[in-house]
């Protein structure tokens, strides 16, 4: 649920966003005594921070390349239940392995004992970021990430949410701060540190412990709640399903359409009063000078319906609205 602050690097010369690959990367001998773990890891440089671990490039000296680090802070290093979602983002994100999630290297513990796991260096755009810049006005974000194109991406999120469904995890905190626009048209989809993964009663103990500290974590921070579905907001994991993270996707598909989150409290309770009992108005009303189409609007609130059971099914049900609606454009454009 944390979000990342980037952190400029220290010397920004030095690291360039798309670094060419050398021979001298590429055709080095391989060490007689190999170094594992993270003694492999050199060249540290800050990327960003977020409220429970920080994110660092570093080199994998034994491939030649540059990784991620995530590291827990050090006063949380000792915290039970943020090793316990720490493992298992790490473990999830690389069980999950589907071009939306970051593909995970090694996990282990440094020098000073802390949990760390390495990933793929991803480059890109939140659609927060997006978001922002184009309700500012901002010419180059209205041009370039037009309607056509974050549904793109949020189809792409969509099949990845529909892949993790599949093998039995909810990811239960798609949220526009979580999605990643590569610079090369990918679509990312991160933090699955609170995922609801089934099959044994200790698992689905160690949900519930889960959900109630999301609700703990969340009331301390404004605004992260805002695309909880109301079966989180009541709090317990019973009624969570692949259908929370269909009403998630369809609060983030509002505020892509509208550019204003579907429902916001001036008080957290305030905001999960709301969204436990009254629907957001209609993506036309909300933002009538943006032309919204009709079907596109239907789609966001059917997803975000207050009962599981009044929701698409399932996510491909979602994806297949959406597809059907981009069809139906491109008929019309011809």
């Amino acid at each position: 649920m944390s979000n990342f602050r980037p952190q400029k690097p220290a010397d920004a010369s030095k690291q360039d966003a798309y670094p060419h690959i050398y021979v001298k990367d590429t055709d080095t001998d391989l060490p007689s005594f190999q170094t594992t773990g993270f003694g492999r890891y050199s060249d540290f440089h800050p990327l960003a921070v977020g409220g429970s671990a920080q994110l660092r490039t570093c080199r994998d000296k034994t491939l030649g390349r540059t990784v991620v680090m995530k590291t827990l802070h050090p006063h949380l290093a000792n915290n039970a239940y943020m090793q316990s979602r720490f493992l298992r983002e790490a473990r999830v994100t690389a069980q999950l392995q589907h071009p939306v999630t970051v593909p995970v290297y090694d996990l282990g513990r440094d020098l000073e004992d802390r949990l760390y796991f390495t990933m793929k260096k991803v480059e890109g755009e939140t659609v927060r970021g997006i978001i922002e810049r184009q309700a500012d006005g901002d010419a180059q974000a209205i041009e370039h990430f037009g309607l056509e194109r974050m549904l793109g991406v949020l189809i792409q999120v969509c099949n990845g949410l529909s892949y993790a469904h599949a093998h039995g995890v909810v990811h239960r905190d798609v949220k526009p701060e979580n999605i990643l626009v590569g610079s090369f048209g990918e679509a990312v989809l991160l933090d699955w540190g609170v995922a609801k993964v089934w099959n044994d009663e200790e698992s689905e103990s160690d949900a519930r412990m889960m959900e109630h500290q999301i609700l703990t974590d969340v009331s301390q921070r404004p605004g992260t709640p805002l695309y909880m579905s109301p079966e989180q907001v009541r709090g317990g994991s019973d009624d969570i399903d692949a259908r929370t993270d269909v009403y998630s996707a369809g609060a983030v598909l509002y505020e892509i359409l509208t550019l204003t989150e579907p429902l916001r409290g001036k008080q957290i309770q305030e905001t999960f009063e709301k969204i436990a009992n009254e629907m957001p108005p209609p993506p036309r009303e909300r933002a009538p000078q943006r032309q919204i189409p009709a079907a596109l609007a239907d789609i966001a609130m059917t997803a975000m319906a207050k009962r599981p059971e009044d929701r698409f099914e399932t996510m491909e049900a979602m994806i297949e609205a959406i597809r059907n609606f981009r069809g139906r454009a491109l008929v019309s454009a011809g």
